[in-house]
């Protein structure tokens, strides 16, 4: 197991409350030995003009996964700051809901990379992501 520290899901929708998490409507479904899920819905709230899901609430889903994940698999006295993101759109979806699964490539002691994979409840791949994290030390 990648967790050092002991969290639920319903922690985890808890700690996004009154932020863009909450506003998007990411609501984190599962965790695993070694990964952690969200949902979010494809509606008005996440479309682009052309009314289908914006690549960036794709990526908002994204980093919102890996970063939380980056958090509870660090030891405390640590915290990480995302460095970079990286996102291909595969598919393009205009309703319904997409879900999120975030695992760890590489857990080190500076830096933490985690992939994300974005399916549609048809499991259609819609987007792959990259994040980079970088961890550091409370003062």
């Amino acid at each position: 197991m990648i967790w050092k520290k002991e969290f639920t899901v319903d922690d985890m929708n808890q700690f996004g409350a009154d932020t863009l998490i909450s506003l998007l409507d990411i609501t984190f479904v599962e965790k695993g030995e070694d990964f952690l899920t969200a949902s979010m819905p494809v509606d008005s709230r996440t479309h682009q003009p052309m009314g289908i899901l914006h690549g960036g609430a794709s990526v908002v889903l994204a980093e919102t996964l890996g970063s939380c994940a980056s958090q509870m698999a660090l030891d405390d006295g640590y915290y990480s700051v995302g460095l970079e993101i990286k996102a291909n759109h595969i598919k393009s979806i205009s309703r319904g809901q997409v879900t999120g699964r975030a695992t760890p490539l590489h857990l080190g002691r500076s830096t933490q990379v985690w992939d994300i994979d974005i399916k549609t409840d048809n499991g259609e791949l819609i987007c792959v992501s990259r994040l980079t994290m970088a961890v550091l030390k409370h003062r």
